[in-house]
């Protein structure tokens, strides 16, 4: 059962990173790594909002104050349906059609774009290095690398590096210059984390909000204005995702894709169309200066 365990892996491997990245990404989120993927892209779109042009942005839509749980289906759909189907698949065109759509309506720096496409990239990695049942083998993480980059291409972002590695110093360097405390970081943060939290029984609220401040590094938690976690805590945290990573690696493959879109979307219990989806038309251009 053990060698059966890891018969994705030795799919991947046999496949090319450049030409099969929709193919291996799929695998990667619905088969090997699908609780993973989701969580750690939830804490790569929050880390996007330590940013203060970014939050600033966003916090001036008032989806986050009026509709945190349709915004974050929203971006869950968008980004589902290219993950699930293939960018490059009618479903994945009519997404990247809608997303550059609402992106359309707003004035968002090129840098701006390029570091929220790189985090979709590098945050899944690096939660991966720290709390997978096996590591990513290098098929994975430059089919990321290629799935994202030609996705970024279709939105039209500029000057996206050629490089893994070029993408990764990019990522790294625009944290270091640009994550810095503000008051929209703290109310975008805010309404992020009491998101997650109302997900949860109001009896447990109390005990899960340190556990989020937990997940979240230091520069994220500064940049937010967020208490930092206890020592204790963040080492409890770390155990208790590793001992779930060696559980999970005691259960066979899965036969059966799982990926967040199979579950019902709270924001759209009867279903949806993907050109409705999004925040309501009178959220018009906004300026992020």
């Amino acid at each position: 059962m053990l060698l059966n365990r890891y018969k994705n892996l030795h799919l991947i491997q046999q496949l090319d990173p450049v030409q099969d990245h929709c193919r291996i990404y799929y695998l990667m989120n619905g088969y090997e790594f699908p609780w993973d993927m989701t969580r750690s892209l939830e804490i790569a779109l929050m880390r996007t909002y330590c940013v203060p042009s970014i939050s600033k942005l966003l916090n001036q839509t008032g989806e986050f104050t009026h509709r945190p749980q349709k915004r974050y289906d929203d971006t869950s759909i968008i980004v589902g349906e290219m993950i699930q189907w293939g960018y490059d698949s009618d479903r994945g065109k009519q997404a990247l059609q809608r997303m550059n759509a609402i992106h359309g309506r707003f004035k968002i720096d090129n840098d701006d774009f390029l570091y929220v496409l790189s985090t979709f990239i590098f945050d899944p990695i690096r939660w991966n290095a720290r709390f997978g049942w096996r590591l990513m083998c290098e098929q994975e993480k430059l089919a990321a690398f290629y799935f994202w980059r030609e996705v970024g291409k279709q939105m039209q972002i500029q000057n996206i590096p050629e490089t893994y590695e070029e993408l990764e110093r990019y990522n790294l360097a625009y944290e270091h210059q640009n994550f810095r405390y503000s008051d929209t970081n703290c109310r975008v943060g805010e309404a992020t984390r009491d998101l997650f939290l109302s997900w949860f029984p109001s009896w447990m609220r109390s005990f899960i909000k340190p556990g989020i401040y937990a997940l979240l590094d230091e520069t994220m938690l500064d940049a937010f204005g967020f208490p930092h976690a206890s020592p204790l805590l963040r080492s409890a945290m770390v155990s208790l995702l590793k001992i779930r990573a060696r559980l999970i690696r005691l259960f066979p493959p899965r036969n059966h894709p799982s990926f967040h879109l199979d579950s019902s979307i709270p924001s759209y219990p009867t279903g949806y169309e993907i050109a409705n989806v999004g925040p309501p038309e009178n959220v018009k251009r906004q300026s992020s200066d």
